[in-house]
């Protein structure tokens, strides 16, 4: 495992404080490899020493802490795992322990590490992530710059660029601090309003955000800076800077009406009540305390009592969305309550995990190259100089993290009425098997669950951050326990783990490295889950009976086989190009395709599949019938396709996007019409314009359609629907295969030829749908009993 240390200055209950870091740092395991952990200790003689002698005091401590830790960790010598002496294990082998910065012990890296040496410990430098031949998350202001990914995920889905539009902040922090005050700096469109730390309230109410950017800038540059540096010319008429010691605060009526304020004489702690209930866009939290809980938690619950007096409720928040730089600054109950009420936010574990992400690729990119060192690839200064010149690029994987989780959580939230059933599924699941404790994390109970489908309601985006990530850690050990890691088209998922430029120098490294399985295991689940969502895995187990590890593959095949890769880019380059809407509507096209090709290739191809030759199989095949479009397509495949297309372009979609995306109806039943190309009866292109006629004429595809449309009221109505479906693409096949196979013709004169020749059979199927094309509603019943005629057509002795 990694994890933070942190020195914690809570005597009086830092076991509560630890405890809800180790909660946070659960969730953040989703992204980390292998797995995170937390610790945290306290000082107890400090006031028995002089001021100057107390950080020593402190360094001493942590140093017990870590000679502690090595004491009971295995070791490496060369191959050979060596345990601790005089030491009884119950566990197995498990020679790696890495220690990230935390609170209070940012700068203490190269003490870590250099007791690592002295033990003679096999991570060497790469034991602490940090220090000075580590990343400094400070400088790289990276926990900031991957908090500020769910900011501006968050402003999109409310359709505000928080990098070209000017938008209202309030905020938890001071310039100097490494989350606050690198946040503060990435956008130039900020109007901070107020701000507070535990010395000072800063008001500004109405800020230039040009020039305010600049004093900010200023500040943080003289690194211990307060807000009573700010420089007053630069503040608006009616803004100011207070000590929170003084008795009363007396506001300007600028200050009052720029924060809804009605009293202008208040305390430091009712004032920084009213900044925190401020009507702005953004509440962003850099500092340390808990200062929002929901209505119905008492005080004594949060476990914080030194920000009880200004701690608020969430329905009295006026803010538009909250950003989670800092951890525990809101509870999961205040999230859930907020949300509920139509804020925005997600978690501080999803906002803040950046740093921990950025400590894992350092170690791991370490215990890469000191292979590399190990034999004489490159020297130790090499090393270092390399570490150096990456830091951008490991920014930039870690932001892709925090980018893919909170699209994935937008997905999933805007789409969170109608996935109530198979979320709630999904909790059980993990409950049942993995031991979530819904309780513990906040989850809804089964009567909450039947009460929000009652009311229309499904989770709140802080509820999906949970079941997300308890998701990804489910499947992630379950790829452990498979043989999935080995597969060998997933080298390239290793690769993309780590900076481009370590490619192809040290490939041959990578395949060697310790954590290659987990670093797959975690690449592989990430990117699964926060394309397609945390109840895929489970829904194709119910639909296909298929094990976790077929589904990985399968799924891993098909994003290959229609090369979504692209597709996703391209979708994700319109960032504030459309509106956000129209772009999730685009990305649930993907999903839409993925699960209907993913469910095709567990269904009709043996298990384990193999990926590279699926791949190879159909990729191919795929391109072939894509190029085909629209001239294969039926009449109604077609006139679908173009109302695609003309809604796609109204939202500001680019043609080629659109075009791309509105194929993807017909395009997912491709594997069917390349399965039909084995009978090697005709062209591809013939063999797609008999299957969509058949569609057509025999009003296969209205049916579908119809089917599509059925309302999902329980857990069995969204199984019956899929299955419905199947069997309707099952039968057009069928069909589609008599049709090559019989002397009917070719093309659509061959379908025309062949309802004729089976009249009766097709008759009874036409007189049921007319039949059913005069209702105005419809039922699984109905609809039922539509398909099995259909299905009749399709067998072989029809």
């Amino acid at each position: 495992a990694r994890g933070g240390l942190r020195w914690s200055d809570r005597p009086e209950d830092f076991r509560t404080e630890v405890l809800g870091l180790v909660k946070a740092q659960i969730v953040k395991n989703a992204v980390i490899v292998p797995v995170g952990s937390k610790g945290g200790f306290i000082v107890r003689r400090l006031l028995d020493y002089l001021a100057e002698d107390q950080l020593n005091e402190v360094k001493t401590c942590y140093q017990t802490f870590i000679r502690g830790l090595l004491d009971l960790t295995d070791n490496y010598q060369g191959d050979d795992v060596i345990p601790p002496v005089r030491t009884l294990r119950y566990d197995d082998d498990d020679p790696y322990l890495v220690v990230a910065a935390d609170k209070g012990t940012a700068t203490f890296s190269d003490i870590a590490n250099a007791v690592a040496e002295e033990y003679q410990y096999w991570l060497g430098d790469a034991f602490a992530s940090g220090g000075k031949t580590g990343y400094d998350h400070k400088a790289m202001g990276i926990t900031a710059k991957g908090a500020w990914e769910s900011v501006k995920r968050l402003g999109r889905d409310l359709d505000l660029d928080t990098q070209s539009q000017p938008f209202s902040v309030v905020g938890i922090g001071d310039m100097s601090g490494d989350v606050f005050g690198n946040g503060m700096l990435l956008s130039r469109q900020i109007r901070l309003l107020a701000a507070f730390n535990h010395k000072h309230i800063f008001i500004d109410p109405s800020p230039d955000p040009e020039t305010s950017f600049k004093e900010r800038q200023r500040l943080f540059d003289l690194g211990r800076s307060n807000w009573d540096d700010y420089d007053s010319a630069v503040l608006s008429a009616g803004g100011g800077v207070w000590p929170r010691t003084v008795k009363k605060i007396r506001l300007s009526e600028p200050a009052q009406k720029a924060l809804s304020i009605s009293n202008n004489e208040l305390s430091p702690e009712e004032l920084i009540h009213e900044i925190l209930k401020s009507p702005v866009d953004l509440l962003f939290n850099g500092g340390i305390g808990t200062y929002i809980k929901a209505s119905y938690e008492t005080h004594e619950s949060v476990s914080d009592r030194a920000n009880d007096i200004l701690r608020v409720d969430a329905n009295q928040l006026r803010c538009r969305m909250i950003g989670e730089g800092g951890n525990l600054g809101v509870t999961q109950f205040g999230r859930i309550e907020f949300s509920q009420r139509g804020g925005l936010c997600f978690t501080d574990a999803i906002d803040n995990s950046a740093g921990v992400d950025t400590s894992d690729h350092e170690v791991n990119i370490k215990i890469l190259l000191n292979e590399a060192v190990k034999i004489g690839e490159i020297s130790h200064s090499e090393r270092n100089n390399l570490l150096s010149e990456m830091s951008d690029a490991v920014t930039e994987l870690v932001l892709r993290d925090n980018y893919g989780q909170t699209q994935a959580l937008s997905l999933e939230s805007d789409k969170a009425v109608q996935l109530i059933h198979q979320h709630a599924r999904a909790i059980r699941q993990l409950e049942e098997s993995y031991g979530l404790n819904r309780a513990l994390e906040n989850l809804p109970d089964d009567q909450q669950i039947s009460e929000r489908i009652a009311h229309h309601q499904g989770l709140t985006r802080p509820e999906i951050a949970v079941l997300l990530s308890h998701s990804k850690i489910s499947i992630y050990q379950m790829l452990l326990n498979s043989n999935v890691p080995e597969d060998v088209f997933l080298s390239e998922d290793l690769k993309r783990y780590f900076p481009q430029v370590l490619s192809p120098r040290f490939d041959p490294f990578m395949g060697d490295h310790p954590l290659r399985r987990e670093i797959i295991a975690t690449h592989l689940t990430n990117n699964m889950i926060n394309r397609v969502g945390p109840g895929f895995i489970l829904r194709m187990n119910e639909l296909t009976g298929a094990h976790p590890a077929d589904t990985v593959r399968a799924y891993t095949a098909c994003r290959e086989i229609f090369r979504l890769r692209d597709c996703w880019r391209e979708i994700e380059g319109l960032d504030n190009k459309i509106r956000s809407q129209a772009q999730k509507e685009l990305m649930h096209e993907t999903r839409q395709l993925l699960e209907h090709a993913t469910i095709w290739l567990l269904n009709y191809r043996p298990r384990p599949l193999d990926i590279s030759a699926t791949v190879e199989e159909f990729r191919d095949s795929i391109a072939q019938i894509k190029n085909g479009f629209p001239r294969v397509l039926a009449a109604s495949n077609r006139l679908t396709q173009k109302r695609r297309v003309k809604r796609y372009l109204n939202a500001g979609t680019p043609p080629s996007i659109a075009n791309t995306i509105a194929e993807f109806a017909a395009l997912s039943r491709g594997l069917d019409i390349a399965e039909l190309s084995r009978l090697e009866i005709g062209s591809l292109s013939e063999i797609a314009t008999i299957y969509f006629d058949v569609g057509e004429r025999i009003q296969l595809s209205w049916l579908a359609k119809k089917v599509r449309d059925l309302p999902i009221s329980n857990h069995w109505h969204g199984l019956g629907r899929a299955a419905l479906l199947n069997d309707l693409a099952l039968t057009q096949r069928q069909i589609t295969a008599k049709i090559l196979k019989s002397a009917a013709g070719k093309g659509k004169s061959a379908v025309r030829n062949w309802i004729a020749e089976h009249q009766a059979d097709n008759e009874r199927l036409a007189q049921m749908i007319q039949d059913l094309q005069k209702s105005s509603e419809f039922d699984f019943s109905m609809l039922s009993v539509a398909v099995s005629a259909a299905n009749q057509l399709g067998t072989p002795n029809a």
